[in-house]
C-alpha cells in the first residue's frame, strides 16, 4: 500500500512539474512511475547517505527525456532540495530534459536512446572486474529498442554473463509518432531477448506493484545471468483522459486539463 500511494503522489507532483514547467514528457512519466518507485523505494541501494559508496546500485535511466518522474523521486529521497524542481527546463538551470549527472543521485547522462543498455553493460562488467557487489538496473522505452546498440548491449551482456545487471522495458505500446508496431514493430520483446540469452520476465500489468515486485524479487533473485523485465504499462497511467493517447507523448497540460488530471489521481486514490 505505501508505494501504491507513493507512485500515485509521485504522478501529482509530474503533472503539476510539467505544467509548470511548460515542458516534459508526460505520457511515458506516467508509464514508468510504478516501476521507477519500486526501484527506489525498495530494491536500489543507493540513498543521499551513501550516494559515494562505491559498492551502492547503479540506475540508468535510458529513456532518459522521462526525466520528470526521476527528479521528482529524488527530490522526495533527498538526494536534491524539492525547491529546485522550481527551476526545471528554465534557462541556465541545471535540471534539463535529460538526466545530467552533475545533479546528486543521477550516474549517467542519457536520454539519447538506445545507449543506455550499452552504458548498463559497462558498469555491471566494471562491478566484475573491480570485485563489488553493486547490481546495475536500466531503465528502457520500447520505442528504442529499434536502436541496433540496444542488441549489441544485450548480446554482450548474455556473452558475459552479467547476473549483476537487471534491464526492464517500458511497455507501453507508443512513441512519439505511432504505436511501436506502426513505427518500427517488435512483436514478442521477450522472445527477442530471450534469444539473446537473457532470462526474461514478462509483467503483463506493469503498473501493478504486486507484479511488479514479485518479478523484481525473482530478477534479483536469479544468478545465471542478465534479467530483463518486460512491463507492459499504459501511457499516462493513471489519467484516464490522456492515457493511451500517442498525442500526450510530450504534449504540455493546460492548467483545466492539469485539474482534470489531478482530480483524476485524487479520485484513483479514493478507490483504492
Amino acid at each position: 500500500m505505501y508505494l501504491e500511494e507513493k507512485a500515485r503522489q509521485i504522478r501529482q507532483q509530474v503533472v503539476e512539474l510539467i505544467y509548470r514547467a511548460g515542458a516534459g514528457h508526460i505520457g511515458g512519466d506516467l508509464s514508468e512511475i510504478d516501476v521507477l518507485v519500486a526501484l527506489y523505494y525498495k530494491y536500489l541501494n543507493c540513498s543521499p547517505q551513501n550516494a559515494a559508496d562505491p559498492d551502492r546500485d547503479r540506475y540508468v535511466q535510458s529513456k532518459g527525456h522521462c526525466v520528470e518522474a526521476l527528479y521528482c523521486i529524488l527530490a522526495d529521497l533527498g538526494f536534491i532540495p524539492k525547491e529546485d524542481l522550481a527551476s526545471y527546463a528554465q534557462f541556465a538551470s541545471p535540471y534539463i530534459g535529460h538526466p545530467n549527472n552533475k545533479i546528486n543521485g543521477i550516474e549517467m547522462n542519457s536520454g539519447s536512446l538506445g545507449h543506455g543498455l550499452a552504458l548498463g553493460v559497462g558498469m555491471a562488467l566494471a562491478a566484475r572486474m573491480d570485485k563489488r557487489s553493486y547490481k546495475t538496473y536500466v531503465l528502457m522505452g520500447d520505442g528504442e529498442l529499434a536502436e541496433g546498440s540496444v542488441w549489441e548491449a544485450a548480446m554482450a551482456a548474455s556473452h558475459y554473463k552479467l547476473n549483476n545487471l537487471i534491464a526492464i522495458v517500458d511497455r507501453n505500446g507508443l512513441q512519439i509518432s505511432g504505436t511501436t508496431e506502426q513505427v518500427m514493430a517488435h512483436g514478442d520483446v521477450g522472445e527477442r531477448f530471450r534469444a539473446f540469452g537473457w532470462y526474461v520476465l514478462d509483467v503483463a500489468d506493469g503498473n501493478d506493484m504486486q507484479h511488479l515486485c514479485a518479478a523484481l524479487d525473482e530478477a534479483v533473485a536469479y544468478t545465471a545471468g542478465p534479467v530483463m523485465l518486460i512491463a507492459h504499462t499504459v501511457k499516462g497511467k493513471g489519467c484516464p483522459s490522456i492515457e493511451n493517447k500517442v498525442t500526450w507523448h510530450h504534449k504540455v497540460p493546460t492548467q483545466e486539463q492539469m485539474k482534470v488530471m489531478q482530480a483524476e489521481l485524487k479520485a484513483g486514490e479514493s478507490n483504492e
